[in-house]
């Protein structure tokens, strides 16, 4: 970013997040409320499938004789998943709000080269329209 501000120093930088679809924010907040409740199941040592009748798996014994290693595999497991979900990898670019610049329809990140011309070609075409007389009819 620093070749765009050498290059343009009158251009304004900003960052912001692109939010999720909804869907996926409900998804991630479901995973951290059901991964707390999790780890805390763990560590007591009570068995949620007795509630409903069910023998518990292979799974939950292995858990609750390697407490710390479960706990871990939880936590780490479920923020993985919960990040995925949050994580849009959008990279959009506005000059004058106009956009010209899109990772979510292009697929990809533009390189610098590419940054540079893409600024180039949007100030070219930004002076030559405040160029052109504007006539009143």
């Amino acid at each position: 970013m620093r070749v765009i501000s050498q290059r343009y120093p009158d251009i304004r930088i900003e960052g912001e997040n692109y939010l999720p679809q909804p869907i996926y924010r409900h998804i991630a907040s479901f995973l951290s409320i059901f991964k707390l409740v999790l780890i805390g199941l763990i560590i007591v040592g009570k068995d949620p499938f007795g509630f409903f009748g069910m023998q518990a798996p292979s799974i939950w014994q292995w858990g609750q004789e390697n407490k710390v290693y479960a706990c871990m595999m939880v936590f780490f497991l479920s923020n993985m998943i919960e990040n995925q979900c949050m994580s849009t990898g959008a990279f959009e670019i506005t000059l004058n709000d106009v956009p010209v610049w899109s990772k979510l329809e292009s697929g990809h990140l533009p390189s610098m080269q590419q940054l540079v011309q893409i600024l180039d070609n949007e100030m070219k075409l930004h002076v030559h329209m405040d160029s052109i007389p504007h006539h009143r009819s």
